[in-house]
């Protein structure tokens, strides 16, 4: 009898916390209020650290052109455009433009092996909290922003970009 009653609260408990969450969850994707970053849009400020561990403020860029771009080491079509990236940041880092490939919530050792593997030179930061990948409200991946020299997106890329795509994106932020 008493087994009977300990199942009992026990499977009411874990209900309750299952209805919980699920109400939690249907009310943060239909009552909150989500803000995506738009063209014309302010680029919202953040500070990350590069994989040296040194810290780049989004703001501290003004007067340069930004591709910002919210990439994950077992994305595909991530790792597809990594090359092209490489070769534009090698074109056009002094040429006033900044290359920021922003990793979403990875291990270090991930990183660094996906940035070893690719020969990548550009800066890779961490977004490890994800802060900066819900202030952006980033989904899916890859997902770019271009940003001009005063701050302002000028554009939103979603999905792979071919490596003419990011020449001719390079040349919209050059200032």
């Amino acid at each position: 009898m008493r087994n009977k009653k300990t199942r009992f609260i026990l499977r009411l408990s874990l209900l309750l916390i299952m209805i919980s969450a699920i109400t939690y969850t249907l009310y943060q994707q239909f009552f909150t209020e989500k803000n995506q970053v738009q063209v014309g849009d302010q680029a919202p400020d953040f500070v990350l650290e590069d994989m040296d561990g040194n810290k780049v403020q989004l703001s501290d860029l003004k007067g340069k052109g930004v591709f910002l771009n919210f990439w994950g080491t077992w994305c595909k079509p991530c790792e597809q455009e990594m090359p092209y990236m490489e070769i534009q940041y090698n074109q056009y880092k002094n040429l006033g433009i900044e290359i920021f490939a922003v990793n979403i919530a990875e291990s270090d050792i991930a990183i660094d092996s996906f940035v070893e593997r690719h020969g990548l030179t550009f800066p890779v930061l961490k977004d490890k909290d994800q802060a900066v990948t819900e202030a952006y409200d980033i989904t899916p991946i890859p997902t770019s922003f271009l940003i001009d020299k005063n701050g302002k997106v000028l554009k939103v890329i979603t999905g792979s970009m071919s490596e003419r795509d990011i020449a001719n994106y390079m040349e919209l932020i050059k200032s």
